[in-house]
């Protein structure tokens, strides 16, 4: 049932942003800071886990941010240049680079 709850809330997350998509561009730039995924992961820790491990976890999101921050930014500047392909593709390796 875990598995099953997780696949409908990244499947909603996921169709409200192609909805919003059409409607606007505020809301498709802003909904992948919702944490779905976040949330999925705090249940688990919440569940199973002491309250100081549900407080890494937390510590753990906060760290994220630099790294999206990083992935936007160099989507951003890329776009100007290239195919949004590509731009996302930089946007991940920046990503992926950002915790070094």
């Amino acid at each position: 049932m875990d598995i099953l709850w997780k696949g409908l809330t990244g499947g909603l997350v996921t169709a409200f942003m192609a909805w919003n998509a059409k409607r606007g561009t505020l809301l498709p730039g802003i909904i992948p800071l919702f944490p779905p995924f976040a949330i999925i992961a705090l249940f688990i820790v919440g569940r199973d886990r002491s309250a100081s491990s549900f407080r890494q976890v937390t510590i753990s999101g906060m760290k994220t941010l630099p790294a999206h921050f990083a992935f936007s930014l160099a989507s951003y500047l890329a776009i100007s240049h290239l195919d949004y392909r590509l731009a996302i593709l930089i946007g991940i390796v920046c990503w992926a680079m950002s915790p070094w």
